[in-house]
């Protein structure tokens, strides 16, 4: 996607050789403009997967989910990193290791917001090593719905979340694909 690129290499900033900082448009200050193509493109990839509803983990992929759901005119179900009291244990959970943060976390999803008829496509910002977006698909999963792709904003191809993620048999979709990150270092998969 040339518009998503674009802003990597304009306002993306390569920490390292496995971070890369994408806040002035993603996560911590968003721009709509970006996020509805980015609703576009996952749209027109997964429209005829019969899918029900969109699936994202709070808080970054939230953006990008709801502009998917608002023009595939689905409802949007955030999946929470934190336990609630208000959910009263109705709900299926799962153990994930987030990369970012270096911790595990229960990925949590409300018994209320899915069933065995959906079909979901589940959206997320980053695939690293595919651990947040299997978390996403076994919590779809568990409630016997079934799981109709994986849509990511921002791949990183070089660490080994895509393969794992296709080895289980999930369709991936990414917009960005980054091939090399290191300090200033920014290089597509072409």
């Amino acid at each position: 996607m040339e518009m998503l690129h674009k802003r990597i290499l304009e306002d993306g900033n390569a920490l390292s050789e496995n971070v890369l900082k994408v806040d002035s448009f993603l996560n911590h200050q968003v721009d709509p403009e970006l996020m509805y193509e980015m609703g576009t493109q996952f749209k027109n990839y997964f429209k005829e997967h019969g899918i029900t509803k969109i699936f994202t983990i709070e808080s970054s992929g939230i953006a990008p989910a709801v502009m998917t759901a608002m023009q595939m005119n689905l409802p949007m179900v955030t999946l929470k990193k934190e336990a609630s009291k208000i959910l009263n244990g109705d709900v299926y959970q799962t153990t994930v290791h987030s990369f970012t943060k270096g911790k595990d976390y229960e990925l949590t999803l409300s018994k209320k917001y899915v069933t065995a008829e959906d079909c979901v496509l589940v959206i997320d910002d980053f695939l690293a090593n595919g651990e947040a977006a299997l978390g996403a698909a076994r919590l779809a999963e568990e409630s016997g719905a079934k799981v109709a792709g994986i849509g990511i904003v921002i791949e990183k191809s070089f660490q080994p979340g895509r393969k794992m993620l296709e080895d289980k048999g999930y369709e991936v979709y990414s917009l960005a694909r980054i091939a090399k990150l290191g300090k200033d270092l920014i290089e597509f998969v072409k």
